[in-house]
């Protein structure tokens, strides 16, 4: 048997000169062949010299006063501005999201200038930049209505509201709208007050009943006594009012709802200490559908154990 032959066989070859402890030259040859049959191949060389031009006989270091150091998370922060924004700027900011290229790091940042600009509008000056800028750019992206969502203020709750109650967005956003409640960092009660209507509605969706609800269920946890709270009442006595007192359905069309009702009770959690009574009632009624009576002991996975009085759950369900 004939031995292999290399195919690629590479060398490198430097010369440097250092002068007072400084490296002052560096010359490179480095040589690639490549064999793939005998007596033919391909060669390459490349030669690369660094030359050191001079040398800065001082660095100067700003002096940092340590009393301006403080220790911090790695979270962005975004810096306070004083000025007073106006939706004529938000206006032209929009403006100029349409005319950038989208997909560019300038349409990310002015975005995200757009998103934190919104947060400093009231309600009534969102009312009138929505009049002047939900137009649509060439590609048929509407940039207010992508940035609403992520503005998580009373405010910009209240407009989004109000544009899925008047039916002014297409489906496809009303659903990023309700999905992006469950996000909101701070909810207030002047949110969940403005959205609660929206749980009687006919065409209330799937994510209509659990963003509201994961929204209430957030809210909660910041706030001890919020079952006190009239828009906590509000929302909890509209799903208590589905529940019918024991979850009873008339086909399989309710029985969709009603489960949807149920798992929104579960997401609402501390909230719906009030509805454990009727949970209970809907789990121990043997007329029920099992997956009915099953929903009815998971909306319990929220609520805190000592609204899960054990009588309420006779034994034997």
């Amino acid at each position: 048997s004939q031995p292999k032959q290399q195919v690629l066989s590479s060398s490198l070859e430097c010369v440097q000169s250092i002068r007072d402890g400084v490296l002052a030259e560096a010359e490179c040859t480095e040589s690639d062949r490549v064999t793939l049959l005998p007596q033919r191949g391909t060669e390459t060389q490349t030669h690369a010299a660094l030359r050191l031009l001079q040398v800065e006989t001082e660095t100067l270091h700003k002096k940092v006063d340590s009393e301006d150091l403080y220790v911090t998370g790695i979270l962005y922060e975004m810096e306070e501005t004083e000025r007073e924004v106006t939706g004529g700027e938000v206006t032209e900011l929009v403006w100029k999201l349409c005319l950038a290229h989208s997909a560019s790091y300038e349409t990310a940042g002015l975005f995200m200038a757009l998103v934190f600009e919104l947060r400093h509008l009231s309600l009534e000056a969102l009312r009138a930049l929505w009049q002047r800028s939900s137009f649509k750019c060439r590609d048929n992206w509407q940039p207010l209505t992508d940035a609403l969502p992520s503005c998580a203020t009373e405010a910009c709750v209240v407009l989004m509201k109000e544009l899925v109650a008047s039916g002014e967005v297409e489906e496809d956003k009303v659903e990023y709208f309700f999905w992006s409640f469950a996000f909101i960092p701070k909810p207030t009660s002047g949110m969940i007050e403005s959205l609660a209507p929206l749980l009687k509605s006919p065409r209330a969706s799937q994510s209509c009943f659990l963003g509201v609800s994961a929204l209430l269920h957030r809210f909660c946890s910041a706030h001890s006594s919020c079952e006190g709270v009239p828009a906590v009442q509000r929302v909890l006595s509209t799903l208590g009012g589905f529940l019918g007192g024991n979850c009873t359905v008339q086909d399989s069309e309710h029985l969709s709802e009603m489960q949807l009702v149920l798992k929104a009770i579960g997401n609402a959690g501390l909230a719906a200490a009030s509805l454990a009574p009727a949970l209970s009632s809907c789990a121990s009624l043997r007329s029920n559908p099992l997956a009915i009576r099953l929903a009815a002991l998971q909306a319990f996975r929220r609520i805190p154990c000592s609204a899960r009085v054990g009588d309420l759950l006779p034994a034997g369900i």
